[in-house]
């Protein structure tokens, strides 16, 4: 007998405003529940304490969300100064106040030693795995444990507000960028100590804040389909970004129709003005329908590597 599907093939990428005091697993949920989706998967975790864009991929665009992951994020966060936490938020406990005299021209100096690329020590509260566990589980028991040091890049480090103990910024920057270990790091340079008080992501790779929804919009949108009489998905799915957004960034192979049956077969192709080399995003026809992504093999062809699944309707 055919086992029962728990929700329904929907394909697509939703950008939610997370919002503040629920993790990312739990807004993840909330999405799949209210799309009634069979799959879904998140592209990065936001601290509990943190808001702003967090894709959410259904369906088949969860094969590609390991891009979204790799790609760059923009911050705005809010630092207090005088007083240093054990998260370095405004979640954890304080461990140790000072008292704050810094001028902005010495503030200026310190976050410029945080642009371009440098080093930086995880937190002990973050998801990275030691041992088959993530740190933060024993950080919650008072353990430390050793963490390596990791290469990150700062592109861009705006200084919006200093005002009294507060000061704000816009941090453009890498993948695995910890912005409360920057926040932590320079209070120590300052020599006041600081924690995060604010964060939102407000930019994953070149997603458009404008798109973003709200948990609550989704449920608003649920009502009014129940008013209307209407299938919640007709105007939910309109919200829905295409799965090939996750890898816009990768140059585009575009192949006639007649190559797609082979590439669906795993069978690597021959495609003019491919190139020689790397992860290429593929598409067929004038049309660009999207079939996955490819690597260019050793003969120059186009190597099917992740391919999205074609249902019937």
């Amino acid at each position: 007998m055919a086992r029962r599907r728990r929700g329904r093939p929907i394909d697509g990428v939703l950008l939610l405003d997370k919002p503040t005091s629920i993790s990312s697993n739990d807004a993840l949920q909330k999405v799949k529940r209210l799309y009634f989706a069979e799959k879904a998967g998140h592209t990065g975790a936001l601290d509990p304490l943190a808001t702003g864009m967090l894709p959410i991929c259904l369906g088949e665009a969860t094969k590609f969300s390991q891009f979204l992951l790799d790609s760059d994020k923009r911050y705005r966060v809010v630092a207090k100064l005088g007083e240093r936490t054990d998260t370095s938020d405004s979640d954890g406990e304080v461990v140790q106040t000072r008292d704050v005299n810094v001028e902005r021209e010495f503030l200026e100096a310190c976050i410029d030693k945080f642009r371009g690329t440098t080093d930086q020590i995880p937190s002990m509260f973050s998801a990275l795995k030691y041992q088959g566990k993530p740190l933060y589980e024993y950080a919650r028991q008072g353990i430390e444990v050793p963490r390596e040091s990791r290469k990150i890049t700062v592109f861009e480090l705006k200084l919006i507000r200093f005002e009294g103990d507060e000061v704000e910024m816009e941090v453009h920057c890498s993948k695995g960028t910890y912005i409360r270990t920057i926040t932590d790091d320079l209070g120590e340079m300052l020599g006041c100590g600081a924690h995060v008080t604010y964060l939102r992501r407000i930019g994953v790779s070149h997603y458009p804040a404008e798109r973003m929804v709200t948990l609550e919009q989704l449920e608003a949108l649920i009502e009014q389909a129940k008013e209307q009489e209407i299938e919640p998905r007709e105007l939910l799915d309109p919200l829905l970004l295409p799965m090939d957004t996750a890898v816009q960034d990768l140059p585009e192979v575009n192949m006639l129709p007649s190559l797609v049956g082979y590439v669906q077969q795993g069978q690597a192709v021959q495609v003019p003005g491919a190139p020689s080399e790397g992860i290429v995003r593929m598409t067929a026809g004038e049309e660009r329908l999207f079939l996955g992504i490819a690597h260019i093999d050793d003969d120059g062809k186009v190597a099917p590597k992740r391919l999205v699944v074609f249902r019937e309707e």
